[in-house]
């Protein structure tokens, strides 16, 4: 039994995916009861390594080696145990056209997840043989993220008008396949890191000066409106992190990356310099922990920087030779609406981003 994930050319019908898991479990019992032990193979996927070379594929989304999966290994019987319980919880939300998130998923066995990251690797595994994206299996993440803006679409039949309201927070649609009728008049997209900047243009009328959409995750919206899509994140180690899984894809999900990444997303800020320029008090700034340095050394490391965002790496880099972040937050020292009446479109409008 094999997982390709090769690149379909049309999203997978829930009749196609419950097909699919009656021949993947078929298959494993036929083996049992002929005496063999079953062998699964999964294709592995990654969107960088620390260690770039000559020979680094790391951005062609093919395959970079094969795992196998078999009873016979005492550390694969709990993979696949979690693996078919997992199975069975997604083969009855499709059957039942309903949707559930990870984290309730973990909870219909925490004992045997004992954590989340048990059943998010589950997940992935199973999107990889079932050659699907984690949504066709009505299985849709915890958070559900906000947009507001002028912006109007229909979700399963129900309409969302921003355009009318546009400063007022509607959750982003988690059913990405039942999303129609996107309208937008906007001259870009700004996705922002947290929910505390988004209430902050949101209460500064920010979308009725600017003629914007400001979300808090990318996606469906993104990838549909082919617009300039700009994104505002803290200046730390965390808020880069999240930036280049926007554009890179997470390595979790590498195996998704091609359709989860925005590789024209623009970094709007922070940037460390910044704290200079828009003069931020020294006590605005502080020390990046010894966690936080690891995690910058560590992020230095990913062949994608180098290879395609080299003024990224830069300005990563001068984060961790001063030793010092900042969050956005941070800006209101000057005004409350200093964030939303100057800082972002003067960087907008004077071209300051990379």
């Amino acid at each position: 039994m094999e997982g390709k994930h090769s690149r379909w050319s049309s999203q997978p019908r829930p009749c196609d995916l419950l097909r699919k898991i009656r021949e993947f479990t078929r298959a494993i019992v036929e083996d049992l009861s002929n005496g063999r032990s079953p062998e699964i193979l999964i294709d592995r996927f990654r969107n960088y390594c620390t260690k770039p070379d000559s020979n680094c594929y790391c951005s062609s989304d093919l395959p970079i080696l094969k795992e196998t999966l078999t009873l016979r290994r005492e550390s694969h019987l709990r993979r696949l145990d979690v693996l078919l319980r997992v199975l069975v919880i997604v083969q009855q939300l499709l059957q039942e056209n309903r949707h559930g998130s990870k984290r309730d998923i973990y909870y219909m066995h925490p004992s045997v997840f004992s954590d989340q990251s048990i059943v998010d690797r589950a997940i992935n595994d199973i999107c990889i043989l079932m050659q699907c994206s984690r949504h066709n299996l009505n299985v849709v993440s915890v958070g559900k993220g906000l947009v507001m803006g002028w912006l109007r679409f229909s979700e399963a039949g129900n309409m969302f008008d921003c355009i009318n309201r546009p400063n007022t927070a509607f959750p982003v649609p988690i059913h990405v396949e039942e999303v129609k009728d996107i309208v937008s008049v906007v001259k870009y997209i700004l996705v922002v890191e947290k929910e505390s900047v988004f209430q902050r243009l949101a209460n500064d009328q920010f979308c009725n000066t600017n003629h914007c959409i400001v979300i808090t995750v990318f996606g469906l919206l993104v990838d549909t409106l082919h617009l300039p899509t700009y994104c505002l994140v803290d200046c730390d180690p965390y808020g880069f992190d999240i930036l280049s899984t926007y554009r890179f894809g997470s390595m979790q999900m590498a195996y998704d990356a091609k359709f989860l990444r925005v590789p024209e997303i623009l970094w709007l800020g922070g940037f460390l310099l910044d704290s200079e320029k828009y003069q931020l008090p020294q006590q605005c700034l502080l020390p990046l922990t010894a966690q936080d340095k690891r995690k910058t050394e560590a992020m230095l490391r990913r062949c994608y920087l180098q290879r395609e965002v080299p003024e990224w790496r830069l300005e990563l880099q001068l984060m961790l030779e001063r030793g010092v972040k900042f969050e956005l937050e941070a800006l209101s020292v000057h005004e409350l609406n200093f964030l939303s009446a100057v800082y972002i479109p003067s960087k907008i409008q004077g071209g300051v981003y990379i």
